[in-house]
């Protein structure tokens, strides 16, 4: 029987989430909380329970007893919903924590690609922060050096290579870090989520990248949120929820699932989505969204070609720099189908001042085809997504008085999702 690759065994990760301390509401609160304080802690010394500091702490179970194998040259999918513990397990196995319970092994050159750009120095350039990312990721000076020209060029900052980094934009930083960190040669390779970032052409080179590691017969586990990419890349899926693995099988069915349990969550009144699932903790947090000014429900009715308004509110608890928000429409098969990227044609803003914000995105003429999507929407900084909320509702789309069948059957709109406005003529 052949070795695995990776193999992971009954592990688990705990962590402590700090509890709301109570409130005080008058002086005398206060002393009768101080005075009858040193009594309680001797009744629950009694009981056999904490005190101190670890009364203010709650336990919990970021992964709980996971086990899986992956075979040298296999690609497995991690999915599941934001805090289902993807990312918690992707650092335990590329070593930058370790795990509470259980055992990971890795057989091979590990390379990972982890909140790319996270090792990058603002005072150094462009060409010596690729041979110091480099050198963090494993490479020696001459491998670094004799794939120079082929990092650059994929990345698309040669004009400003030797410029500080500082003054590059954000997605400039990402292009750079993926690129150094693309061009590594491990045996294994754990990918999180870099397709998220970077504009749509970057994002192509980052997809067909990854594809051309896995024709070398690489082991790679990759997590993202685009189910089209997973299904594209992966041979087999695993499904987290709630940190444990639900279900470990071939690909498209595990998706299937995946979307199927993601469509059953529903919007709060008014549009409010703070109890909407997601991470358990997050700055800026989405709290509201509209639609045309009426508060976003689970299924919303929009016309061909009629203007469109999609409003996100946020709370932000301390300054955050280059944000950007987006909405997804993504079809059945979870694949996206048109992406609203306020970094694409608006560049990344600074959020300079804690409390509300908002972004607001404006369409003239919706032109997708009539039919059903599913919304997706999030808030990055810097290339990371802060909160993110997946098929947050059912968007139907409905056609102009010519399309008066509804859905146009897909063989008579061939491969496409767009309708262009257009004006025709015949004549002999």
């Amino acid at each position: 029987m052949a070795q695995s690759a990776v193999t992971v065994r009954g592990m688990g990760k705990q962590f402590f989430r700090a509890a709301v301390q109570r409130r005080h509401d008058t002086l005398r609160d206060l002393i009768t909380e101080s005075l009858s304080a040193p009594f309680r802690r001797a009744a629950k010394l009694l009981r056999g329970q904490a005190t101190g500091a670890a009364e203010l702490d709650e336990r919990f179970w970021a992964l709980k007893d996971v086990s899986f194998d992956v075979q040298r040259g296999e690609v497995l999918g991690i999915i599941g919903r934001n805090g289902a513990g993807k990312s918690t397990l992707l650092k335990i196995l590329a070593r930058i924590t370790d795990p509470t319970e259980g055992y990971a092994d890795i057989r091979g050159r590990l390379g990972s690609l982890l909140e790319v750009g996270t090792a990058f120095h603002q005072e150094l350039t462009g060409r010596e922060n690729t041979f110091l990312n480099g050198a963090i990721l494993g490479m020696s000076k001459d491998e670094v050096a004799a794939k120079f020209d082929e990092i650059v060029e994929f990345s698309g900052v040669s004009k400003f290579i030797d410029t500080p980094v500082k003054h590059y934009s954000s997605g400039m930083t990402v292009r750079l870090a993926f690129a150094v960190a693309a061009h590594l040669e491990p045996e294994v390779l754990i990918i999180d989520e870099v397709l998220a970032v970077g504009d749509a052409p970057f994002q192509r080179r980052c997809l067909g990248k990854m594809k051309e590691v896995t024709r070398e017969g690489r082991t790679v586990l990759f997590v993202s949120h685009n189910m089209s990419a997973v299904s594209q890349l992966c041979d087999r899926a695993i499904l987290l929820v709630d940190g444990k693995v639900r279900t470990d099988g071939e690909t498209d069915a595990v998706v299937d699932e995946y979307l199927s349990a993601v469509a059953q969550h529903s919007i709060g009144v008014d549009g409010d989505v703070r109890e909407f699932p997601r991470n358990d903790t997050h700055d800026p947090q989405i709290t509201r969204v509209t639609l045309n000014g009426e508060p976003l429900t689970d299924h919303c009715l929009v016309g061909l070609f009629d203007p469109m308004s999609l409003r996100m509110e946020l709370d932000l608890n301390s300054p955050q720099r280059d944000c950007i928000a987006s909405f997804h429409f993504d079809n059945q098969q979870g694949e996206t189908v048109c992406c609203l990227h306020s970094g694409w044609t608006h560049g990344a803003v600074d959020l300079n001042s804690p409390g509300r914000h908002v972004f607001e995105c404006t369409i003239d003429k919706l032109p997708l085809v009539p039919g059903n999507y599913h919304l997706t929407l999030g808030v990055a900084s810097r290339g990371r997504y802060f909160d993110a909320m997946e098929r947050v509702a059912h968007i139907e789309v409905r056609g102009a008085d010519v399309f008066d069948t509804g859905d146009i059957p897909r063989q008579q709109r061939g491969a496409g999702y767009f309708l262009v406005p257009a004006r025709w003529n015949t004549s002999r």
